[in-house]
Parts: structure tokens; C-alpha cells; sequence
């Protein structure tokens, strides 16, 4: 029967009526519940969970069905895969979001937590949902606190007063990572951010920068451990003690210490706690002024290399520790106290923000490097700094040092000296976890006026939130208005107490998440340990580049505390990370609701099903970039799907179909091919090949088809391949038609098809025969032809022996199965 007829006779491919069915089979079946099974290799997939925002998006699914049908093939594999979900539910936009609809956090979160149970089983995933874990559940909380409190008794969380960066809009603080752009705005509402003296939580992350920066254990992206490599910030240098001349040390961190002798000033960030006291009474009302313009700036405009240097003379002068020179201190915004200790000293030769401010205020540029092409340096005359390395000049008994030893020599004067030492500095901070914030994990400390800073018994875990909360705009956590809440009893003592009212920034819940999923209803510990063994680590991991900096390295952090703890065991938490790209708009913008271009999952599924929608979402994009939703690029997809339809349903076993040894022997070549190609693709994840080399090998079964081969032995094992190999992409279809042909329930409880090379084997190849290295034929010879036969097929080509002129050659060169090189 011809192709056109089988899809007249049997209708159209319904999805609606096949999908939620099958769905709920598999959910009542238990089918994707993962235990414990020594007997066979575990594989832990995850994907990154999602925020409880209200709605996926088709992003979500960008990332989660691909991700899905890597998993799906794995447990077809053979491998025992575990594959869970549960829900990011702490946060500022929840806590926003329902202040601006006049309804409680909790309430409206959870809502939109049972909407998006709603949309992620309308994917047809194989989430385990016995696994579930919600971060703003108590249970799961209170081992979040859990672990807070291990924190704290290690030295690992401490408090102290810090000037952070704070939204006015959200009213909270924000870790550097949560400040965006250029012009440093809130990543949530993208109001711009200013600073406040605070008392704050932070864990010490910076103690573990050296480790966070060993990807040895890890596959994971070049571009992500770039990033968490630049986000560190790993810098060799010094740590250099100057003096002021009333006696107070000035720390300072330099990369160049063979600079020290042209140190011809010092500049401290107007908001270091030396200022005030080196300042003299005839500077002072400048100082102070100078200060109060200066906070107000953002880190990167005080930075900014285009911005015109400013500053300030203290009156105060330091002693430059190498040579005992007199020098100035200076205040400069281009001086942080966020990085580093707040203080440089100034070596204008050799560093040019230095030299434009020396310059513009008339201080000394000497120069104490000779780089190399140079015969002399007068400072006076120089044009700009030169930051190269080269001899040191005008460096006292240092003078004359090659630039090959110049550092060595310098840190080594330093340390004999007593006044430095070889460093290692970090851009990394550590991590402010405080936030001012309703919405989150409540931090577990109490303040005791006779006890101080106490601890919440573990017994006591978890401290829940109170839902009779008032809202003010203040600044302040809602939590220091209960009237009730934050009044307690000190454990020590048992006088008043306050608690903490700050709570945990939501990446602290997010850290964890991975190990929560192992028993979400464990109540002796974080997790059963019977569980991470078999489990842990989590085998792939799936999400977005953007978290590269934040969650990623956090989760990374996390691990390596809890293993010095011995809560947790081995080097890292996930052995490979792959991170998709991401689905624009139509219009090739980024989605949002105000350009109108969001494109709703929910409608592409009742418009195509949930089949229609994975399968283009792996077929329509290199997974790894992404790009714009194509409402036009779907219809091809849903069009092969009706093929497969049609072809299946048409087909009834037990007919006798064509048969011959060329028809049999390409059907199953074409088979073979796919099997291997299809694997190798969804192991490399190159998903959109998945499916254009499932369409290949459909157009094949219905060209056989139309050779009249149904029933024919080998094309019902076709039949049933297609179905195997669509299984992961496509659930519902490769279900729905494996039952109507009667094959054994579930199709997803199936092995993976057995590839056989043999069979795979092309039959005939095409060689290609150049002389003296260009092309000049192609010949058809059968692929297992022996390297004489093939010489000899190869000179025998008249277009070769034209092109050979009648000399015989010095050299035949045979590639197997590629081309033969005749040299003459």
C-alpha cells in the first residue's frame, strides 16, 4: 500500500487522547520510582530545579525534556536512574510577588507549586515523584538550619558588620553575584543598588578558593570553569606592612613587589577605618566631603579605567617599609574596600591608573623597572606607565636584579625584613548569606544580653516561619515586628532572648537540594546514608550557564564543607554538568511578558501534544545555543509524528511481505546505522541529530513499505526499532503504539536495540583517487576491498591515467576505506 494511502485510511494522530492516559498509568504504575539496586550501576540524572515562579515557561522544557530523554535512554541502557524534581520555593520574587497581590507567600506559592506539578507531568518525563522536595517545606528546612548550625560550631558561618550592597526596592541585601550590569542593579527587579552598614551572616567561602579552583574531578564546561576561575580570582603577590607615621600599620596586597621602591605615595578607599585618624585638622572638611560623594558611587564607576582620577590628600604620611622614604596618603575612590584590604600602594612608573593620578596632582614618578629595550627612564618625561617586567633600577641594594629573579628578590628582602611576606590573594568573598527577608529559611541564632550569640538547639530545628506577618517597606525583616515570634527563652540561661530575624539567602536551600532528593521524608538526618552511598555522587547535571557563578560554585562550596564535616564523601557533588542554551522569542528577543513574545508551553501542547513539543525542541536547535522559537519549524515535527502514526497502525503482524536479500539487507543497514548514530548522539547530547536521523529511518521503513515488505520479519523488527529509538524523545507515541502492536508493557521498561556493526556495514563505498594529492575520480568499490585490489581499481581509472600522462608512479598511497593517493 503507498505511503499517501496508509495516512488517508487511518486518520489523524491524536496526542490528547494518548498522552494524560499514558501518563497516569506510568504514575500509577510506579513506573519511574528509583530504589536501590546493587545488582546494577546506578546513574543519578539531574536537572536544575525550578523556581516557583507560577508558570514553566519553554525554556523550562528546553532544558528538562532533552535532559529527560538522555535520562530515559540511560535506564533503557540498562543503568538503575534516578531521576527527581522538586521545587526552588524560598525567595524574593515569591515575597514580591505576593505582596503585590495582597496575598500570603506561602499561599500563593504553593498554588503555583501544584500548577507546575500540572505542566511537568504534561511533559511525560520520568520524574520520580516519590522523591519530591520543596525548600520551603519545614521538613526540608529545618536541616537546611541543620546544616547552618554545623557551620557555625566549625567556625565556618560568622557575623559581622560589613558594608553591603542593598536593594531599596526589594529591601534587602544582595550578594555580589545578585548585582548585575554595568551600572549595578538588583538581577531581580533591576533597581539600582546602594550601600549600607549592616550586621551580617557569611560563610567563609574564601577558605576554600584553592579547592574551588581544581576541576580535576569534573567534566563539566570549559566556559563555566573559566568563569568560576575568573569569578575567584586567584592572585600571587605580597602582603606589605606599611607604617603610618603615628604608628599604625597599612596592609597592603601588591602583584609587583620588585615596584616597591617606586612607591612614591599610598591611596586608601575613602571608607577605610584609618582615614579619619590620619587626617589632619586642615584636610579634614575635605576628606569628609570627598567621602560622602564617594559612597554614594557604584563599585564599577568608582573602577571605571575612563573615569577622570579624583582625590583627596589626608595629610597623613606613611613609611614606605624598603627604603624608609616619607610619603603621602591620599583618599581616591578608585581605592575599594571590597577588594583586596582597601589600601595600594601607588608606583606611578609602572601602573598606569597611578601615573594619570600623579600626574593630574603632581606627585613623584619614579621609575625602578627597566624593561627591556630601554637604555634609561627620567619619570619626568614619561608619556604613560610601563607595566612591564624588566631589570630593577633605583631599588637599592636590589639594583641590577634581572626580571627573571626580580620577584623572588623582592618578596625575599621582604620577609628578612619582617615587613612582608609571600601572599595569595582572592577576589572570591565570602559569602553573605544574611537577608532581610520574610520569605526564607529563618537563621538559627539567638541573642541572649547575658549569653550573646547562642545557637538554636538542634532539638528545637526547625524554627519555623509564622504565617500572622505584617508588611512594611522599611528595610527591616517583616520577623522583628511579631509580636511573639521573635521573644524566646535562651537555652544557656533560660533569660529572654531574641531570635535572629534575618533569614538565609535561598542559594543556601539550593545547595543542598541534590541530597534531600535521596529521602525527602528522612527525619534523622538530612538524608538516609543508606541512600547517598548507592547514589552519590549525582552522575549529569543539567541547567543554565548563568548559574555559573552562584548556585554551581556554591553547591561545589557546600559539598567540601560538609565533607570536612563528614556529612558528605568524595571530591565534588556532580561528575559532569551540561548547560543548554536558551529559546528566544519569535522575534529572536529574549521572552518577556511586556515584549509580549513568551511563548506558553501549555498552548504549544494542546495545539501539537507533548510529544510534538520535545521532539522540536531537540530536532529545531543545537542544544547547547538555542535560539528563537519558530512557530512554523513545529509542523515538520508533528507531520513525522502522523507518518509514524499511520505507518504503525497500518501495519498488522503476521503478513506475509516482500522479501529479498537487497531489500532485507538495506532495511536493516539503515536500522543498524540509527541505533548506533542515535546513541552516540544522545550520549554526546547532540539531541537535534536524534531526531532528523529518526525521520531518516521512518522515510526508509515507508519507502519498504511501499516495496510492499510489511510483514516481512525484518521490517516488523524495524517497525519495532523506530518505537525503541523514539521511546526516550517521543514517550507517549512509542507507547501507544508498542501496546497496539501488542508488545510487552512498558515500551520504557525495554533494552536498548543491540547494534551489530556487520549489519551497519555499507556494502559498497566510494574511494577517492587522487594523483599527487588532488582529486581526480571517485569509484565505487565494495567496503571490504583489499588494499592490492584497490591500487589496482584505482590505476586502472582511465581519468586517472590521463591525468598520469603515461608515467608510472613512484608511490601509491591506500587510506582503508577513504582514497588512494598514486604519486607520480
Amino acid at each position: 500500500m503507498m505511503t499517501e494511502q496508509i495516512e488517508e485510511k487511518m486518520g489523524r494522530y491524536e496526542p490528547s487522547k494518548i498522552e494524560s492516559r499514558w501518563q497516569s498509568r506510568w504514575e500509577q504504575d510506579e513506573l519511574y520510582k528509583a530504589v536501590i539496586d546493587e545488582s546494577r550501576e546506578k546513574f543519578y540524572f539531574l536537572t536544575m530545579l525550578p523556581y516557583t515562579s507560577g508558570d514553566l515557561h519553554i525554556g523550562h522544557w528546553y532544558a528538562m525534556a532533552p535532559s529527560d530523554a538522555r535520562a530515559r535512554y540511560l535506564r533503557m541502557r540498562g543503568y538503575n536512574v534516578m531521576y527527581p524534581i522538586g521545587f526552588d520555593a524560598f525567595g524574593l520574587p515569591a515575597e514580591n510577588a505576593a505582596i503585590q497581590r495582597d496575598i500570603h507567600p506561602k499561599e500563593w506559592t504553593y498554588a503555583n507549586i501544584e500548577n507546575m506539578r500540572r505542566q511537568l507531568r504534561s511533559m511525560g518525563a520520568m520524574w520520580d515523584w516519590s522523591r519530591e522536595a520543596i525548600s520551603a517545606d519545614p521538613e526540608y528546612y529545618r536541616w537546611t538550619q541543620w546544616f547552618f548550625l554545623r557551620m557555625y560550631k566549625n567556625d565556618i558561618a560568622y557575623r559581622k558588620m560589613s558594608p553591603v550592597d542593598w536593594c531599596p526596592h526589594c529591601n534587602t541585601t544582595l550578594a555580589r553575584e545578585q548585582v548585575i550590569g554595568d551600572n549595578r542593579v538588583c538581577e531581580r527587579c533591576k533597581t539600582p543598588v546602594i550601600k549600607k552598614d549592616l550586621e551580617q551572616w557569611f560563610f567563609r567561602i574564601t577558605d576554600y578558593a584553592e579547592e574551588l579552583l581544581n576541576f580535576d574531578f569534573i567534566d563539566w564546561p570549559d566556559p563555566v570553569k573559566v568563569l568560576q576561575t575568573n569569578w575567584i580570582g586567584r592572585s600571587e603577590g605580597a602582603r606589605v606592612v606599611f607604617k603610618t607615621e603615628g604608628g599604625d600599620e597599612i596592609e597592603v596586597f601588591t602583584t609587583r613587589p620588585d615596584t616597591l621602591w617606586g612607591a612614591t605615595f599610598m591611596v586608601l578607599a575613602p571608607e577605610h577605618p584609618l582615614v579619619e585618624k590620619i587626617t589632619t585638622p586642615e584636610q579634614e572638611q575635605e576628606v569628609h566631603a570627598y567621602t560622602q560623594e564617594a559612597v554614594r558611587q557604584t563599585d564599577i564607576e568608582r573602577e571605571s579605567l575612563d573615569k577622570e582620577k579624583s582625590g583627596v590628600f589626608t595629610g597623613g604620611y606613611a613609611i614606605n617599609p624598603v627604603n624608609g622614604e616619607r610619603i603621602p596618603i591620599w583618599i581616591a575612590d578608585y581605592v575599594l574596600m571590597t577588594y583586596g584590604t582597601g589600601a595600594i600602594m601607588a608606583v606611578p612608573a609602572h601602573d598606569q591608573r597611578d601615573f594619570e593620578f600623579a600626574r593630574k596632582f603632581g606627585l613623584e614618578i619614579r621609575p625602578v623597572i627597566l624593561p627591556e629595550g630601554f637604555d634609561s627612564l627620567d619619570g619626568e618625561l614619561m608619556e604613560g606607565a610601563l607595566p612591564e617586567y624588566g631589570e630593577m633600577i633605583n631599588s637599592g641594594p636590589l639594583t641590577g636584579t634581572p626580571a627573571d629573579q626580580a620577584f623572588d628578590a623582592a618578596v625575599a628582602y621582604l620577609e628578612e625584613r619582617g615587613t612582608g611576606r609571600a601572599a595569595v590573594n582572592y577576589r572570591l568573598h565570602d559569602w553573605l548569606i544574611s537577608r532581610q527577608r520574610y520569605w526564607g529559611a529563618p537563621i538559627p541564632m539567638l541573642y541572649c544580653e547575658n549569653c550573646g550569640i547562642v545557637p538554636v538547639p538542634e532539638d528545637q530545628l526547625p524554627v519555623e516561619l509564622p504565617e500572622d506577618v505584617e508588611w512594611k517597606p522599611t528595610g527591616e525583616s517583616p520577623l522583628k515586628f511579631h509580636p511573639t515570634w521573635k521573644n524566646t527563652t535562651c537555652p544557656e540561661c533560660d533569660g529572654p532572648a531574641e531570635r535572629e530575624t534575618d533569614t538565609m539567602d535561598t542559594f543556601m536551600c539550593s545547595s543542598w537540594y541534590h541530597l534531600r532528593y535521596l529521602s525527602p521524608d528522612y527525619d534523622q538526618g538530612p538524608f538516609d546514608p543508606g541512600e547517598y552511598d548507592y547514589w552519590m555522587p549525582v552522575d549529569t547535571y543539567t541547567g543554565g550557564m548563568e548559574h555559573a557563578t552562584m548556585h554551581l560554585i556554591y553547591t561545589r562550596y557546600f559539598h567540601k564543607v560538609m565533607r570536612g564535616l563528614g556529612v558528605t564523601e568524595g571530591p565534588e557533588p556532580m561528575l559532569q554538568l551540561r548547560n543548554q542554551g536558551q529559546i528566544l522569542g519569535p522575534d529572536g528577543q529574549r521572552m518577556s511578558k511586556s515584549r509580549g513574545n513568551v511563548v506558553d508551553p501549555d498552548e504549544q501542547v494542546a495545539n501539537y501534544g507533548a510529544d510534538a513539543v520535545r521532539a522540536y525542541l531537540m530536532f529545531g536547535y543545537r542544544w547547547t545555543e538555542g535560539g528563537p522559537w519558530n512557530p512554523d519549524n513545529i509542523q515538520g515535527v508533528v507531520r513525522w509524528l502522523n507518518r509514524v502514526w499511520s505507518l504503525v497502525m497500518e501495519t498488522e503482524d503476521g503478513e506475509a511481505g516482500a522479501s529479498g536479500r537487497e531489500l532485507e539487507r538495506s532495511l536493516q543497514r539503515k536500522v543498524h546505522q540509527t541505533i548506533r548514530q542515535v546513541a552516540q548522539d544522545l550520549e554526546q547530547f547532540e539531541f537535534n541529530t536524534v531526531i532528523s536521523a529518526l525521520m531518516e529511518l521512518t522515510n526508509e521503513i515507508l519507502a519498504a513499505n511501499d516495496k510492499g515488505m510489511a510483514g516481512n520479519p525484518v521490517f516488523e523488527e524495524a517497525l519495532d526499532t523506530l518505537l525503541l529509538l523514539m521511546a526516550p524523545s517521543t514517550p507517549h507515541i512509542a507507547e501507544e503504539l508498542w501496546s497496539q502492536r501488542g508488545r510487552q508493557y512498558s515500551i520504557h521498561q525495554q533494552g536498548w536495540p543491540v547494534f551489530d556493526p556487520d549489519l551497519a556495514a555499507e556494502e559498497q563505498i566510494t574511494l577517492i583517487v587522487q594523483v599527487n594529492g588532488k582529486v581526480r575520480d571517485r569509484i565505487e568499490v565494495p567496503a571490504e576491498i583489499a588494499e592490492d585490489e584497490a591500487r589496482q581499481l584505482a590505476l586502472g581509472s582511465e581519468i586517472v591515467q590521463r591525468f598520469m600522462e603515461g608515467k608510472e608512479p613512484r608511490d601509491v598511497i591506500y587510506v582503508p576505506g577513504r582514497l588512494v593517493n598514486i604519486v607520480v
